[in-house]
């Protein structure tokens, strides 16, 4: 099972003895991870879960099962959703019968692409640019900046915002903060009036 990746920045540890959790999966996801226990890819631009203790952002069973697992942070995720990947920005990549789903994080809505998982992979090495929608990371990287692995790029003003059509700023952070962050944005926005406004109050 061969991906045309590039630019890697990581790549998945030995795949972890859980036999319950591979079990689980779908045969190509499990067959793709004994293959490469997961990764990060295009400079940052797509991060692939695998089965593994540590390092603990990588792990699918925390981001399916764990304290900060998606179905907890984003209610229209489902139990049952394998959170397969995501992308620089957070939003996420669920295989839900067997199709790929997408989490725009943000809002926390989840649409199909009516996709398989392997067509979801070879469309995104194809172009990852255009399929993923990476030109932040570009301007990101063209600023001067680089993305390690275990962080996810913060934006701000968020894109949902108006204001973001103007400028956005970009900034490292490591992953768990910003699905936080999502996490809490998607359900203030779920809670506001068509038109309402919202105040970020910056922490000291």
């Amino acid at each position: 099972m061969k991906l045309r990746l590039s630019d890697i920045i990581f790549r998945g540890p030995p795949l972890a003895p859980d036999a319950e959790l591979i079990d689980d999966l779908p045969a190509e996801f499990s067959g793709l991870l004994a293959s490469i226990n997961g990764f990060v890819a295009f400079g940052g631009g797509l991060h692939v879960r695998g089965v593994c203790e540590e390092p603990e952002w990588h792990s699918l069973r925390e981001a399916w099962c764990g304290d900060l697992r998606l179905s907890r942070l984003f209610p229209k995720v489902q139990p049952s959703d394998i959170p397969v990947a995501q992308d620089m920005l957070g939003d996420q990549y669920l295989l839900r019968d067997r199709e790929i789903h997408h989490l725009a994080a943000e809002t926390g809505n989840v649409d199909s692409l009516s996709i398989g998982l392997m067509e979801f992979l070879n469309r995104a090495c194809a172009d990852p640019v255009e399929y993923l929608s990476l030109q932040p990371l570009l301007a990101f990287h063209q600023g001067g900046g680089s993305l390690e692995p275990g962080q996810l790029l913060n934006a701000y003003p968020p894109f949902v915002f108006r204001e973001s059509a103007d400028s956005v700023s970009y900034a490292p952070i490591p992953a768990a903060e910003r699905l936080r962050f999502l996490s809490d944005l998607a359900a203030q926005l779920g809670e506001l009036p068509e038109g309402g406004a919202v105040t970020f109050e910056v922490a000291e």
